[in-house]
């Protein structure tokens, strides 16, 4: 039953992993708009940095404490949160995790997130299209996001390949295929100097590449820097994944040809009125079918679209991106 079935005032909590991220700047933006649409009291907190598992925890528990109907996180220790996680859904808290699964992912009553494998099949079907014959002799660098291989970046990087037409061997990890296209993998922490870096060191092995998929756009950004360096940015197709608007400005300029636009605000907005479902009649959102997650949707942005792989406009992604 919900925590407080027997009080009309419906609350809940918002725990997010920083308050000054771009994405979750925006998911603050969705939940508190539903909330305030819905009626709901709603309280929220954010680590002081990404990583810091332990004010979410003080948060968790604050919220816990105050009997509140729902909890939304996005966790940045997604083992270490879980004894408090069963400790509210024991109270009778719903908790739905956003955009990061907790491990195990069962611990929370659902998870609200993109479709990652789908993200990164998009744009890897999109660059297949884009190159037609030619796709079976291109020469592909991965930036990747870091070396432990975290779900996030495995999901993007396995789609990439499997919307490209590449056989990837274990799909729960990137780097033991066999696929001669496959120039390398590089991580680049997710961020634009890690991009570059990444870019210049796969060069280095193949100065032909011709074809860049990135975990995110500020890598994608830094490898257009050092393509650019080099003299070969109008040479070489760069991909990405996120929607953020500085990453769709460069979908607009050129710099990316595609992205994959993700949906921080819908994904707490979705939340809030599962959370107010909850309140009402006890009732824990299903996951989409064929998932074991709600999928809170992804869109292939770019203006430069490909036949048989469904897109939105750069003038429809710059009016839902974040950031």
């Amino acid at each position: 039953m919900p925590a407080a079935a027997q009080d009309d005032e419906v609350s809940a909590c918002l725990i997010t992993k920083t308050d000054i991220n771009p994405f979750f700047v925006k998911m603050k933006e969705g939940a508190t708009a539903k909330a305030e649409e819905l009626g709901i009291d709603l309280s929220t907190f954010a680590g002081r940095v990404d990583g810091d598992h332990e004010t979410q925890q003080q948060a968790m528990e604050s919220c816990i404490a105050s009997g509140v109907d729902g909890i939304l996180i996005t966790a940045s220790d997604t083992k270490a949160i879980v004894p408090l996680v069963r400790q509210a859904r024991d109270q009778g808290i719903l908790v739905i995790a956003l955009d990061t699964p907790l491990q195990p992912a069962d611990a929370a009553d659902a998870t609200f997130a993109t479709d990652n494998f789908e993200a990164g099949r998009l744009i890897g079907a999109w660059a297949k299209a884009k190159l037609g014959d030619e796709a079976e002799n291109a020469k592909i660098a991965f930036l990747d996001l870091n070396e432990s291989q975290p779900s996030v970046g495995v999901l993007r990087d396995q789609g990439f390949m499997e919307g490209f037409g590449i056989d990837t061997a274990d799909e729960n990890q990137w780097g033991d295929e066999d696929d001669d296209r496959i120039v390398g993998h590089e991580a680049t922490q997710g961020n634009e100097e890690g991009g570059r870096r990444a870019m210049e060191n796969l060069l280095q092995v193949n100065p032909n590449i011709n074809v860049v998929y990135t975990i995110n756009e500020p890598a994608a950004a830094g490898a257009y820097e050092a393509l650019n360096a080099f003299g070969m940015a109008d040479q070489v197709m760069i991909t990405s994944i996120d929607g953020g608007c500085p990453g769709v400005e460069n979908v607009e300029q050129g710099i990316i040809g595609a992205t994959a636009q993700q949906y921080p605000l819908q994904m707490a907005s979705l939340g809030i009125e599962a959370i107010a479902q909850f309140a009402e009649d006890g009732s824990v959102p299903e996951p989409s079918e064929g998932l074991d997650f709600f999928n809170t949707g992804v869109n292939l942005v770019t203006d430069d679209p490909a036949e048989g792989v469904p897109s939105i406009s750069v003038e429809e992604g710059l009016e839902r991106c974040w950031g």
